[in-house]
């Protein structure tokens, strides 16, 4: 019998994941986003996002659907942290249409996780989506508005677009009108 990664995983637990109980499947799943939260303080990023992904192996969609109530809320609060820090890692290794998705995954659950939206926002910026970037992000600041983070990533995003502005000046004369004022709003 050939074991697969995940079936050793489950061994070395101890119990298969389907004999697990539910306490017992969103600890093991803790203790892996554990393991992945050391390996990326170390930047060790792609054995981090194995343990996050063998953490959200552990809260699937046929598990997470039969859950509710306290039990749902406990494999939440492990499952969309692992789902952020696989975009951290994402982002850090430049891969970020993946950490886009990851932040998605998320969203769908919690339409206003600001960390969700700013990291959603920092790799939409990187891809030079700086319309749906700025969009995130302004969200996001509905939901922190005291994160130093977001308000400096829409002053880069102003910075970008004055920049853009006074290329296109210089190389159409003018033709444009004046320049763009900054689309964030005073807090």
């Amino acid at each position: 019998m050939k074991l697969s990664l995940l079936d050793f995983d489950e061994v070395k637990e101890g119990k298969a994941r389907g004999d697990m109980t539910a306490e017992e499947r969103i600890g093991a799943a803790d203790r892996r986003k554990m393991d992945g939260n050391s390996l990326f303080k170390e930047e060790i990023l792609e054995e981090a996002m194995q343990q996050y992904e063998m953490a959200i192996a552990y809260l699937g969609d046929d598990f997470m659907f039969q859950l509710f109530g306290k039990y749902r809320d406990m494999a939440l609060a492990v499952k969309n942290p692992c789902h952020l820090n696989m975009a951290a890692c994402l982002i850090k290794l430049k891969r970020y249409e993946e950490a886009i998705a990851q932040c998605t995954i998320v969203l769908v659950e919690d339409e206003n996780n600001a960390k969700a939206l700013f990291r959603r926002g920092k790799a939409r910026a990187e891809l030079g989506q700086t319309d749906a970037a700025r969009e995130d992000f302004l969200k996001a600041r509905k939901h922190a508005p005291e994160d130093k983070a977001i308000l400096r990533e829409l002053r880069l995003l102003d910075e970008h677009d004055r920049a853009i502005y006074k290329k296109q000046k210089e190389i159409y004369g003018g033709i444009f009108g004046p320049p763009p004022q900054p689309k964030t709003q005073a807090i």
